[in-house]
C-alpha cells in the first residue's frame, strides 16, 4: 500500500471514528433510559411482579408462645380452627412496611371467614410498634418478640418471612418477602375455602 493510501485511509478512520463513538453513546444513553423507566415503576403491575411466591409445604406450626401489645400471653395453639397467616417482621424492614397496606386489606375482606394474621415483630420496643401499628391503621394481631424466638421457630431469619397455617394446625405456605394482593388471592383464599 503507498504512503498516499495509508493517509487517506487513515483520514476516513479518523472520520468515521467520531461517527461510531457518538452512535455507541447514543445507544447507551437509550439503553440506560429504558432500564431506568422499567427499574422505576411504581404502578400496581409492577408491585405485583415483584411479589414473592408462596411455597408449599406442610409441617406442624411450632410451638410458639408470646405477648401480644397489651402484654397478654398469647400462643399460636389458640387459633386452632382458623387460617393463620404469620408474618415475621420488623418496623425497620423496608418490604416489611411496604406488604402491611396488602395484609391490612386482605386481613378485612376475609376475617368473616375465620382468617387471622399474627404479626409478630422482631426485637423492637412496644412503644416504636404500638406507633408503627397505630400509623398504618393495622388491625391484626401484633405479638412482640424481643428474642426472636418466631424466626428460631420457623428456622428462617429473613424479613419479612410469611407462613400460613391451616385450621388443623399445620403450615402450608412459605415464603420470604414482601407479597401482593394477586399471591394472596391466589394461594392463601384457596385454603379458607377448604
Amino acid at each position: 500500500m503507498s504512503r498516499r493510501a495509508r493517509r487517506q485511509s487513515a483520514s476516513r478512520m479518523r472520520k468515521s471514528k467520531p461517527l461510531a463513538m457518538v452512535l455507541i453513546g447514543a445507544g447507551l444513553v437509550i439503553l440506560g433510559f429504558t432500564g431506568l423507566l422499567l427499574f422505576t415503576r411504581s404502578d400496581s403491575t409492577a408491585a405485583e411482579e415483584r411479589s414473592a411466591i408462596p411455597l408449599r409445604v406442610d409441617f406442624p406450626a411450632p410451638e410458639l408462645a408470646l405477648h401480644d401489645l397489651q402484654g397478654k400471653a398469647v400462643s399460636l395453639t389458640d387459633y386452632r380452627g382458623q387460617v393463620v397467616l404469620v408474618n415475621n417482621w420488623a418496623i425497620w424492614c423496608p418490604p416489611c412496611k411496604a406488604e402491611m397496606p396488602t395484609l391490612q386489606a386482605y386481613f378485612e375482606d376475609y376475617r368473616q371467614q375465620g382468617f387471622t394474621i399474627v404479626a409478630i415483630e422482631s426485637g423492637d420496643p412496644a412503644r416504636q410498634v404500638a406507633e408503627f401499628a397505630e400509623s398504618y391503621n393495622l388491625t391484626f394481631d401484633i405479638w412482640l418478640d424481643p428474642t426472636q424466638q418466631a424466626l428460631l421457630a420457623f428456622r428462617n431469619p429473613g424479613l419479612p418471612s410469611s407462613y400460613v397455617v391451616d385450621r388443623e394446625g399445620k403450615v402450608r405456605l412459605a415464603w420470604t418477602g414482601a407479597i401482593s394482593r394477586k399471591m394472596l388471592e391466589q394461594y392463601v383464599t384457596p385454603l379458607l375455602e377448604e
